[in-house]
């Protein structure tokens, strides 16, 4: 223990930085969820219900990855009980986003090619279902890994592991079961978000529905394609820092776990709220103010609560 600390003390810049931008953003998420509960629109309508479940989502994975992390540095061993709820509630909040992102692009579909019902299908009540849906699809694999390791493992729960995947889930057979999921997890959303873009962009170019409305939903589902491939970044981190050839050398092995938490982790989890959210006049507007703790009073938002 005592040399992995002096081991994490000696890049004190690349923990601090990674860690300092991480609690940046982290606070970036969580001003705008408060800024989300400040007026009954936000509330009530389901397209910022979803965003707000999104940005929930995101701020629980890059909570859990920087927990992970530090562990992973210091070499912290934990009850396997404690790792392996820790590593399948990682499991499912990673799965959670891209699921996420198909339901929203489907709220726009069903506002842009379905105007006149689409406050009758988005209802606050069928979003809250639909929420509640996409975690227990999210939890499908994790549940079935849980299941599998009670069964299969003779490993006792109260060992002291380092808590990775892959010192607790040696068998070949949990990286297979991992990527057929995975595989299926981001399948069908983009399925489900190129089929909506092409039909908002058929219905952008007809001369009836060539609005601003329109042209502003075709962009905010090509938004979902890049945040979906930033979620599936995402998700390589654990495939390619498994890779045995970089865990023989401790040092190079911290140096690559840094870059890899950095590139893959940090950054595509930290650009939700700016590619999507902040594109948002209204819930911009509101934000600038919370985020500025009251500084820019022409912003203030007229009807909070």
């Amino acid at each position: 223990m005592e040399t992995s600390f002096r081991m994490l003390f000696a890049m004190p810049v690349k923990a601090v930085l990674s860690m300092t931008t991480s609690l940046i953003f982290l606070y970036i998420n969580g001003v705008m969820l408060f800024s989300l509960t400040r007026k009954v629109f936000f509330k009530e309508s389901s397209r910022y219900l979803l965003f707000g479940h999104l940005l929930l989502t995101d701020s629980l994975n890059l909570l859990f990855c920087m927990v992970m992390y530090i562990f992973a540095i210091i070499k912290i061993k934990i009850l396997n009980h404690f790792c392996i709820i820790l590593l399948l509630f990682g499991g499912i909040i990673t799965m959670i986003s891209p699921l996420n992102l198909a339901v929203m692009s489907l709220e726009r579909y069903v506002a842009i090619c379905f105007p006149l019902r689409h406050t009758q299908i988005t209802t606050k009540r069928r979003t809250s279902e639909a929420i509640v849906v996409i975690w227990i699809v999210g939890s499908l694999d994790s549940v079935a890994e849980m299941c599998l390791y009670t069964s299969l493992e003779n490993t006792t729960f109260t060992t002291n592991t380092f808590c990775t995947r892959h010192t607790l889930m040696r068998l070949e057979f949990y990286t297979t079961l991992n990527k057929v999921f995975t595989v299926a997890y981001f399948l069908l959303p983009s399925v489900v978000i190129i089929y909506t873009y092409i039909a908002i962009l058929v219905t952008v170019r007809t001369a009836l529905a060539n609005t601003s409305t329109a042209r502003k939903a075709h962009k905010t589902v090509l938004m979902h394609m890049l945040q979906l491939c930033l979620c599936l970044i995402s998700t390589l981190f654990n495939t390619i820092n498994s890779l045995s050839p970089w865990n023989g050398d401790s040092v190079v092995g911290l140096h690559i776990q840094y870059l890899l938490f950095v590139g893959l982790i940090i950054f595509p989890r930290c650009l939700s709220p700016l590619v999507y959210g902040l594109r948002d006049n209204m819930l911009k507007d509101i934000f600038i103010y919370y985020f500025t703790l009251g500084l820019k009073k022409q912003v203030k938002p007229s009807h909070a609560f």
